[in-house]
C-alpha cells in the first residue's frame, strides 16, 4: 500500500507515459499525418457542395429515369466522404511510395472507407439482410486491414482451395467471384432497365422492335456481365465446356418446352405479327395485348383478368389480330321486326341510329340488309365499324341497339316476342267419374 503511493515511482510513471507519447504518439510523423487528414477534409467541404450539385442537376434533367434519379439521390449525401476518401487514398499512395509513416493513414482510410460503403449499400440495396451482410463484411475488411491482419487472411483464403482437372478453385477465388458478379450484374441490369426506357422513346422502331432491342440488349449486358465476373478472378472459360454440354444435353430433354417458348418469343418480335397494343382473340381469350416477355405474353381481358399465354401457343395455334394491318373492326346486329312494321323504315331507323353512336364510324357508312323471314320476325341484319377494338366491343353494340331500341319505340315499329299458336284438328270425348272419398275414420 505503501510502495502504491511512492512519489518516486509514480515520478518514473509517468516520465516513462511523457516519454512514449512524446516518442510514439505525439510527435513529427503522427502530427504531419493528422494535419493532412485535417487539411482534406477542409478540401472535401469545399468540394462536395458542387459534386452535389451536379448529381441534383443530373437527377433533374434525367427526371424520367427513376433508377437514376434513385442513385444520384442516394450518391449525394455521400460526396463528402467519398471526396475525402480519395484525398486520404492518394495521400496514403504518395507516403507508401515515399518511405513516410502512414499508419495513421490506413486507420483512416479503412474507417471510412467501410462507413461509405456501410451508407452507400443502406440506400441501394433494400434487402436488410443483405444490407447488413455487406456491413459486417466491411467493418470485418477495415478491422483486418487497421490490425495488418488483412493480407494474412487472403493468404490462409488462397490456400483453402481444391483442383478440379486443370481448375483451381480457391475460397478466396469463390468471394471475389461472388463480389464481382454481384456488383456486375447489378449495373448489367441497371444499364439494361436504363437503355430501355430509352429505346423506347424512339419514335422510328415499332413496339415489337423495341421489345425484340431491350431483350437482347439485357440479356447481352447479363452475359457480359457473367464472363467478365469470371475472368477477373482468374477462372479460364474452357474449363466450362464439359459443363455446358451437360447443360445443353439437359436442355434437349427437360427443357424442351422452355426453350420453345424462348425461340417462339423471338420470332413473334422479329416477325411483328403481334405487338403491345394489339386486340387478339385466342381460342376463348379475347383482350389487347399488354407484354411481350421472354416466355409469355400478357394479355388483359375486358374484365380485368390478365392471362399469360406462352408464345408457343401464339405461333402454333390460330390468332385473331384485329389490329393487325389497321384498327378497323366491323360489327353486326342482328334486330327483328314484325310482320306488320314498315320495314324500308325500320331499316332506315336503324342505320340513322348507328350514325348517332358516338364509336361508330362515318366512313365506311353503317348499313342495314334484310336477312329473312323469320318464325316470329323479319331479321335484320346492322352492319357498322369502329376503330378502337381495344375498347371492347360489348359496349358499342350495345349503344347501338339502345339507340335502335328508342329510335323504333318513337316510331312505333314492333319488335315481335316469340309466341306460338296451338290448334287442335279434333276433338275427343273425355269421360269424367267422380268420386265421393270416404270420410276420415275417428281417431279418438
Amino acid at each position: 500500500m505503501i510502495d502504491l503511493f511512492d512519489i518516486q515511482r509514480l515520478r518514473a510513471l509517468a516520465q516513462a507515459i511523457e516519454a512514449w507519447l512524446l516518442r510514439d504518439v505525439v510527435n513529427f510523423a503522427n502530427l504531419a499525418q493528422i494535419a493532412a487528414i485535417v487539411a482534406l477534409f477542409i478540401a472535401a467541404r469545399f468540394l462536395a457542395p458542387r459534386i452535389q450539385a451536379g448529381l441534383a442537376y443530373l437527377a433533374q434533367r434525367l427526371h424520367a429515369e427513376p433508377r437514376v434519379t434513385w442513385a444520384a439521390n442516394a450518391l449525394s449525401p455521400l460526396a463528402l466522404p467519398v471526396c475525402w476518401l480519395i484525398g486520404l487514398w492518394v495521400a496514403q499512395i504518395v507516403a507508401v511510395g515515399a518511405g513516410w509513416p502512414h499508419q495513421i493513414l490506413v486507420i483512416a482510410v479503412s474507417l471510412l472507407a467501410a462507413w461509405s460503403i456501410i451508407r452507400l449499400t443502406s440506400g441501394l440495396v433494400r434487402d436488410p439482410v443483405w444490407s447488413r451482410f455487406i456491413a459486417l463484411a466491411a467493418w470485418s475488411v477495415a478491422a483486418l486491414n487497421i490490425l495488418d491482419l488483412l493480407q494474412p487472411t487472403i493468404a490462409i483464403l488462397d490456400q483453402m482451395a481444391i483442383n478440379l482437372g486443370g481448375l483451381r478453385i480457391s475460397a478466396l477465388t469463390v468471394i471475389r467471384g461472388m463480389i464481382a458478379l454481384g456488383v456486375l450484374l447489378w449495373l448489367a441490369v441497371s444499364a439494361s432497365s436504363l437503355l430501355e426506357r430509352r429505346i423506347n422513346l424512339l419514335p422510328n422502331l415499332t413496339p415489337s422492335v423495341q421489345v425484340l432491342f431491350s431483350k437482347l440488349l439485357k440479356i447481352v449486358l447479363i452475359v457480359i456481365a457473367v464472363v467478365t465476373a469470371l475472368s477477373s478472378v482468374g477462372i479460364d472459360l474452357t474449363a466450362f465446356a464439359v459443363f455446358s454440354g451437360a447443360v445443353g444435353v439437359g436442355v434437349g430433354f427437360g427443357l424442351q418446352k422452355v426453350v420453345s417458348n424462348l425461340i417462339s418469343g423471338v420470332i413473334l418480335l422479329m416477325d411483328r405479327s403481334i405487338k403491345p397494343g394489339d386486340v387478339i382473340s385466342l381460342g376463348q381469350t379475347y383482350g389487347w395485348i399488354k407484354s411481350l416477355g421472354a416466355r409469355y405474353v400478357s394479355v388483359v381481358t375486358r374484365d380485368g383478368t390478365e392471362h399469360l399465354i406462352p408464345n408457343e401457343e401464339l405461333i402454333t395455334q390460330r390468332v385473331e389480330n384485329w389490329s393487325f394491318s389497321n384498327n378497323l373492326l366491323r360489327l353486326r346486329a342482328l334486330i327483328g321486326v314484325a310482320y306488320h312494321a314498315d320495314v324500308p323504315k325500320a331499316m332506315a331507323l336503324a342505320v340513322e341510329a348507328a350514325k348517332e353512336a358516338p364509336r361508330v364510324l362515318a366512313s365506311p357508312e353503317p348499313v342495314c340488309l334484310m336477312k329473312g323471314f323469320g318464325d316470329s320476325s323479319i331479321d335484320l341484319e346492322l352492319r357498322f365499324w369502329i376503330n378502337d377494338p381495344a375498347n371492347g366491343l360489348g359496349s358499342a353494340r350495345s349503344k347501338v341497339l339502345l339507340l335502335v331500341w328508342e329510335k323504333f319505340r318513337a316510331n312505333g315499329i314492333e319488335i315481335p316476342f316469340s309466341q306460338r299458336d296451338l290448334h287442335l284438328k279434333s276433338s275427343v270425348e273425355l269421360p269424367v267419374v267422380l268420386r265421393q272419398s270416404p270420410a276420415p275414420a275417428d281417431r279418438r
